[in-house]
């Protein structure tokens, strides 16, 4: 099989979420990968470095220059005439570009894969993670998300894959770029972060939250995240948002502080190497998932840690 994977970029770098896929990508075959945006030229030759990659196409195109998924998704539709599938991290771009590839395909999307199991089979989390899925695929053509969490990330370095230049239709006049407000932060983002601080509604405000958090994670140079019941709160940024609604992670440590454990939240962070919970709640269910609980008041527990470390 011919796979191409949608490369993930800033504009300068490839982003991690990448790496995982073309991992998933190699189990299904030959890796190809597609470079879309405007002067990446960069891009294209960081990614045919990564190793299992034997093409990157690239359309440099001014159309591209946003990666707005209705100019995207006929380039790649167009390219699956040489591929046998597509796949993309289950981020926010992928989900928005892979349905409509799938559509133009007249194809079935299988979403947010754990495991590929075959050429036409595959796992996936239902029932928000508390299930999981064997599901077979008929399609000639498949068009796949994948869980970054779930597997490994391919490095970056060591391969030699060639570069060739595309071009695709152009701007579809379908949508437009206006602008984007862009959160800036010294701490890592939170799917590549080694280390998460994510905090609850317990912490009772904005104010308290990051009185709290902040420098706990300043400390441990850790990424901040948060529980769903807080940022409808208003206590912290959607982007902040940790679970099934919000961003899927797998650190190295998650620090849970005055989470109870929502199921919509376990969704996002139950494959994290070492889960550590902070909670007033004995019964949390949380602590049915914690590798190290802490019951007690947070307001005391948390700033003294913050101290000693």
């Amino acid at each position: 099989m011919k796979t191409l994977v949608l490369v993930e970029h800033d504009g300068g770098q490839v982003k991690d979420a990448t790496l995982a896929t073309v991992t998933a990508a190699a189990k299904l075959g030959e890796v190809h990968l597609l470079v879309a945006g405007q002067g990446v030229g960069g891009v294209g030759e960081a990614a045919a470095k990564i190793a299992g990659v034997s093409k990157v196409h690239v359309a440099d195109d001014s159309a591209y220059a946003n990666n707005l998924a209705e100019n995207v998704a006929p380039l790649v539709a167009d390219l699956m005439g040489h591929h046998d599938a597509f796949l993309v991290p289950a981020t926010t771009t992928g989900k928005n570009v892979a349905p409509r590839v799938a559509a133009l395909l007249d194809v079935m999307q299988i979403s947010d894969i754990l495991s590929v199991e075959s050429e036409d089979t595959f796992t996936r989390p239902i029932y928000a993670g508390n299930a999981i899925a064997t599901v077979k695929s008929s399609d000639a053509k498949k068009v796949i998300t994948v869980r970054g969490t779930a597997f490994e990330k391919a490095a970056a370095e060591g391969g030699s894959g060639t570069v060739e230049a595309v071009s695709g239709g152009g701007d579809k006049g379908l949508s437009s770029y206006v602008g984007s407000e862009l959160s800036k932060s010294e701490r890592p983002e939170l799917t590549s972060a080694k280390i998460i601080v994510s905090g609850g509604r317990a912490l009772g405000s904005s104010e308290q939250f990051h009185a709290l958090i902040d420098p706990l994670a300043d400390k441990l140079k850790a990424g901040v995240g948060a529980s769903r019941a807080a940022v409808d709160a208003g206590y912290a940024p959607n982007d902040y948002q940790v679970g099934q609604t919000g961003k899927i992670v797998a650190p190295e440590v998650y620090i849970a502080i005055g989470i109870s454990g929502a199921i919509q939240h376990l969704a996002g962070m139950k494959d994290s190497k070492t889960i550590v919970a902070i909670n007033k709640d004995e019964d949390a269910p949380i602590f049915q998932i914690a590798d190290v609980g802490l019951v007690g008041d947070l307001f005391k527990i948390v700033p003294e840690l913050t101290e000693k470390l």
